[in-house]
């Protein structure tokens, strides 16, 4: 089974920057779709971003637009989610997963992150 690992959570404080990193065990060659989800307690699990193997098709939530990026570096089996501008109402577990549409049919998931951010 394809291992998904994250890194890169953390605590910081409104206003700063956090990058995620997901890993892959192995080519995930059955998905098309690298997203990012987080689930803040109590809250439903929600779609932060999403991006396409090519990279030609991307998708923000709206709240995160233009403070956060998304990509991927297929050779190194790798997504990212770069976090700008941070505010408090981004604190929760960031989870990475691999699947075959946006947000959707996810075969693979990560053992998530945690993002705190501070007031």
């Amino acid at each position: 089974q394809v291992q998904l690992v994250e890194s890169g959570g953390g605590l910081v404080q409104a206003g700063g920057s956090l990058r995620l990193s997901c890993v892959a065990s192995e080519p995930t060659f059955s998905t098309n779709y690298m997203d990012w989800f987080r689930q803040a307690p109590g809250k439903e699990r929600e779609l932060v971003a999403a991006i396409a193997w090519s990279g030609d098709i991307t998708y923000y939530k709206n709240s995160v637009k233009g403070r956060f990026t998304i990509s991927r570096d297929n050779a190194k089996n790798t997504g990212y989610l770069q976090m700008n501008s941070l505010k408090p109402e981004d604190t929760a577990v960031y989870y990475c997963a691999a699947g075959r549409g946006i947000g959707i049919l996810t075969d693979y998931w990560g053992q998530g992150t945690q993002v705190t951010v501070s007031s």
